[in-house]
């Protein structure tokens, strides 16, 4: 997706922050140019103290965005995925699985979840970091119990996967 829109902002490293930071939490420009989690309006303050510019950047990225018709249906359409257990999994009594891999090798997803399957584990969240938007994007499965630490290597055997975390 960026390799389609980064060329509209990177003239302008503060507007190319605030389309991440929009991507990245799942917020969308509405038609009236207002920015939105859901259907829940965010201010350009609170979204400016957020992502480390000032509100001025945050109206002049709109206004790239609502000005051009590629990028206001891409920013438009956005949704929140919704909320990550991950943190909260211990208190659950969820299990998390994190895997580390390297971006665009195909497969990672599917041969982790089977794995998961074959314990007769029911997996209640999968989330996949973006490699354009993370650093060290992760793959992050929650489980209905958590895995066994001894699944470490199993995990680690699938090709393009670097590190693992069981919890």
């Amino acid at each position: 997706m960026w390799d389609r829109i980064k060329h509209k902002f990177e003239k302008f490293p503060a507007r190319m922050g605030v389309a991440r930071k929009i991507v990245e939490l799942g917020l969308r420009v509405g038609e009236n140019g207002k920015i939105y989690c859901g259907n829940v309006e965010i201010s350009d303050v609170a979204l400016a103290r957020g992502t480390g510019v000032d509100r001025r950047s945050i109206r002049s990225t709109v206004e790239v965005i609502m000005d051009d018709p590629e990028l206001a249906s891409i920013f438009g359409n956005i949704f929140p995925a919704g909320a990550l257990l991950k943190n909260v999994a211990s208190d659950l009594r969820f299990g998390v699985v994190e895997i580390e891999a390297q971006a665009g090798t195909p497969g990672i997803l599917a041969k982790a979840t089977q794995l998961i399957s074959q314990e007769n584990i029911s997996i209640r969240q999968a989330h996949a970091g973006d490699p354009e938007l993370e650093e060290n994007p992760k793959l992050t499965i929650i489980t209905e119990k958590p895995v066994k630490g001894e699944m470490i290597q199993e995990f680690l055997d699938i090709p393009g996967v670097k590190r693992v975390s069981i919890y």
